[in-house]
């Protein structure tokens, strides 16, 4: 549960930076390359997302592994660490209702776009038309997409405008644009909370419609004022649905048209606009991937008894160990105390330079399922003193052992490795 709502917090960090960044260097892109590289550029986000996902590599501990053991039985009850956990549970239920709530939002307005169009009647240039027009035309569907028009597109425009707009449509599915807009559907809907994600919506469906105007006409350069005049004539008042590539764009029709006055670029300031793009998406995704762990690449030093933990520390050039303030014991569960069972959780603290606990892992447990909830949420309540290099806290490691036992006489025979 924690896990997932730290997962969820990084990763919301991170989209706000490559938000940002993309924000900054989007005037550049568009003068290095034109709209087809600003367009391009979004790979930024899910190649963060996708960086996270990958783990860091371990670092080897210590051999000598000194430990702070922790005996709990029924009567040292405390209720902190029980109601610490309910808010995580609280935190992780609001987000999938809105998640829920938001994807479910889009799906319907979907759905009721295509209901708009009505009947479909198959065309003799390969796209369909419809008998409503609930805003085409349209490059719509995911799996099976289909360029769809409206009733009157024959008498609304002539036999090139049409062409200019089949292109277009054409375009956006050979270029999977249809796709990348079910996973902004997703990616909405997942980081539905996220306050720069409507505006980094917005202006991925605008690079889009840019980027595909820019492949439709960059062969036929001669026909950009009768480009234009087709964008005009369609900007009508309609619906739009999230996974559907509009030929309309009414928000975005000045920036269209402006666009189309654009000369063709020279061949060097495109390259280096692929080099930029390239460069961005691959350093900013090793930053955020080796980000993950802030205690990669530092030695892993436990607590008491201090017997190891001094030698252990002096070792690692460290000139003192972690150490444990307040140990709050963990909640002994109701449901073991009934069954009268017992068990060792071993748990590893990641604790940060401030002494923060940055992650809890359960290393092993007996009675699995029993004790592990318990055990997190007391680490996570405990009170830390950072390790110290040359004289600075550092980030480290601890191990602690924590053995349920049904009375002080009681012992675990069977203990995790």
């Amino acid at each position: 549960m924690n896990e997932l709502l730290d997962g969820l917090w990084q990763a919301s960090l991170w989209l706000a930076v490559g938000v940002i960044l993309l924000a900054v260097t989007r005037p550049l892109l568009v003068r290095l390359g034109g709209a087809g590289l600003a367009y391009r550029s979004w790979w930024l986000l899910p190649l963060l997302l996708a960086t996270l996902l990958i783990p860091l590599p371990q670092v080897a501990l210590l051999q000598r592994v000194p430990t702070l053991p922790l005996k709990v039985v029924p009567e040292a009850v405390d209720s902190l660490p029980t109601a610490s956990l309910q808010w995580p549970l609280l935190l992780l239920v609001v987000w999938a209702l809105g998640a829920g709530v938001c994807l479910l939002r889009d799906l319907r307005a979907q759905r009721r776009f295509e209901r708009g169009m009505g009947g479909l009647q198959a065309r003799a240039d390969g796209s369909w038309q419809a008998s409503g027009d609930p805003g085409l035309p349209a490059l719509v569907g995911l799996w099976r997409p289909r360029i769809v028009v409206g009733p009157d597109f024959d008498q609304q425009f002539t036999a090139q405008e049409q062409a200019l707009i089949l292109q277009h449509e054409h375009s956006h599915r050979r270029n999977g644009d249809h796709w990348a807009n079910g996973v902004l559907l997703l990616m909405r809907a997942v980081f539905w909370f996220h306050p720069l994600l409507p505006w980094a919506a917005r202006r991925f469906l605008r690079d889009q419609e840019l980027a595909c105007d820019a492949r439709t006409i960059a062969p036929q350069p001669a026909l950009r004022g009768l480009y234009a005049s087709t964008l005009l004539k369609a900007q009508l008042v309609h619906p739009v649905a999230p996974a559907v590539c509009h030929w309309r764009s009414q928000p975005v029709l000045k920036e269209r048209i402006a666009m189309l006055k654009q000369s063709k670029r020279k061949a060097l300031p495109w390259v280096s606009g692929q080099v930029l793009v390239v460069g961005l998406c691959l350093g900013v995704g090793a930053v955020a991937w080796a980000s993950q762990s802030g205690t990669a690449g530092v030695p892993s030093i436990n607590v008491e008894p201090f017997e190891y933990a001094g030698e252990d520390a002096a070792e690692a050039g460290l000139d003192r160990p972690i150490q444990v303030d307040k140990m709050s014991p963990p909640s002994y569960p109701k449901s073991a105390i009934e069954q009268r069972q017992v068990g060792v959780v071993n748990l590893r603290v990641q604790v940060d330079a401030k002494g923060h606990p940055a992650d809890v892992q359960v290393l092993s447990a007996t009675n699995p399922g029993v004790f592990e909830a318990v055990s997190i949420a007391a680490a996570r309540s405990w009170t830390y003193r950072p390790a110290l290099k040359n004289g600075k806290p550092v980030a480290g490691a601890v191990r602690i052992p924590i053995t349920f036992a049904m009375d002080e006489s009681d012992e675990v025979t069977e203990t995790a490795r």
